[in-house]
């Protein structure tokens, strides 16, 4: 439904879009995650209409809307924007912002089925201002479903909610897009929101798309080290990769991937891999505790002095000072060249 290929675009000196590539699939939601700054807004506006790349070919349900020398303004391109302030027009009622980009042969009706869609029915002479934060986000989405676009992209669209709001709202617009049927493609920060939501996960950094996949994929089986930490804590420890399995100071991991010939690597494993087990004998020693509510996470100093990371249910209780064995689940762990 959606593809991109070699897309860049730069603002002055900055390079905001380096050569991203992807394709999303008709129905398909997919979250385009990483650090503030790496293009991803960018991206996202490129896709509809209100950025031209500099260079590449952007195709939305297989017509070309951007390349070297075609252009399709964003009211021509069947995509629906739900901005991160919403972009509501507050002089507006509900109803006349949900139909602001309907056919006026079309709006009265178009406009109560997407109202009751959202869950808004009854609400429709009311100004934005009369409503709370997650209403309005569901006007916005509403005006964004009213035309019947093919695809629909939503820029942070969480990012004002409360936060003790905010998961029951992003699962509530998320149910109303799928019943809709549209292609989604969501930007985001948040790895959590990312891996609750999507299909399919897009990571960015500088400007390119490092890796695309399921959110299960992209955590246990990360491009790079750099892929691996952003997604998640990660301990990463010198090994050596023989066949099938790597050895490190923790024990042997067997690996994700292909087997590999015998060489130095450095295995990359997840904090809730490790096992404590209070020894008094133990060589190993708990220097740190994180509580979070549903886990702790524990700082562990080796009989090296190689500090690791191991994350426990909270019903776990291991004080500071405690001496421990450090146990490993056996993996499978990504591994990278060292």
């Amino acid at each position: 439904m959606v593809g991109l290929t070699n897309v860049h675009k730069s603002f002055g000196g900055t390079r905001a879009v380096a050569g991203a590539e992807m394709n999303v699939s008709p129905g398909e939601l997919v979250a385009i995650l990483g650090p503030s700054g790496c293009g991803k807004t960018t991206l996202l506006r490129a896709v509809a209409g209100f950025e031209q790349p500099d260079c590449g070919t952007i195709t939305i349900g297989g017509r070309v809307v951007a390349s070297a020398d075609s252009w399709v303004p964003p009211e021509r391109r069947a995509v629906g924007m739900v901005f991160q302030d919403y972009a509501l027009f507050p002089h507006l009622t509900v109803e006349k912002n949900v139909g602001f980009g309907v056919p006026r042969d079309r709006r009265a009706g178009r406009v109560a089925e997407v109202l009751a869609l959202v869950g808004l029915d009854g609400l429709g002479k009311r100004h934005p201002g009369e409503l709370s934060g997650g209403q309005q986000q569901r006007v916005a989405l509403a005006r964004a479903l009213a035309p019947e676009p093919d695809v629909v992209l939503l820029d942070e669209p969480w990012s004002s909610i409360d936060t003790m709001l905010r998961e029951s709202v992003r699962d509530e617009i998320v149910a109303i897009l799928r019943a809709a049927g549209v292609t989604v493609i969501l930007v985001t920060h948040d790895r959590e929101e990312a891996f609750s939501l999507a299909d399919r996960v897009a990571l960015m950094a500088d400007g390119r798309i490092v890796q695309v996949a399921p959110p299960e994929e992209l955590y246990s089986e990360p491009a790079s080290r750099w892929a691996a930490e952003f997604v998640g804590p990660v301990n990463v420890l010198p090994g050596v990769a023989d066949g099938s399995a790597v050895g490190t100071a923790l024990g042997t991991f067997q690996l994700t991937g292909a087997p590999l010939a015998r060489c130095p690597v450095e295995a990359l494993i997840r904090p809730e891999l490790l096992v404590l087990r209070p020894t008094a004998d133990a060589p190993n020693e708990v220097i740190g505790r994180d509580f979070r509510g549903h886990d702790v996470f524990y700082r562990v100093r080796l009989a090296d002095g190689t500090v690791v990371c191991a994350q426990r249910p909270s019903t776990e209780t291991i004080h500071l000072g405690t001496r421990v064995e450090v146990l490993p689940h056996p993996g499978p762990i990504p591994v990278f060249a060292r």
